[in-house]
């Protein structure tokens, strides 16, 4: 599960869309203000455009982080990877001229 699903699921669960809507078009089909394919529509309407709206949000925190990232000059893990590996070789030059 990547970052960006994580934190779109913690959004929506934390504003508990899905429970919300379903309680309210229940409620709108009890009352026989909707049919029960009516309300089902609906539901899929909604939870289409909340998914919609949580992508969003979640592509708005990460360009943030990223952003944010960038401007405090943290290396990326490539880059980490890149220089372990410099010095992996390095230290392995120093021991066999330390051994000659």
């Amino acid at each position: 599960m990547t970052l960006n699903e994580i934190v779109h699921k913690a959004l929506m669960a934390g504003l508990g869309v899905p429970e919300k809507m379903k309680e309210m078009v229940d409620d709108l089909v009890k009352k026989g203000e909707l049919s029960e394919s009516q309300g089902a529509k609906l539901v899929k309407e909604w939870s289409d455009k909340a998914s919609k709206t949580g992508e969003d949000v979640t592509k708005n925190i990460t360009s943030f982080i990223d952003k944010t990232l960038e401007k405090m000059n943290i290396p990326t893990r490539e880059e980490v990877e890149k220089i372990e590996k410099k010095i992996t070789a390095l230290s392995a030059r120093v021991k066999k001229l330390e051994g000659a």
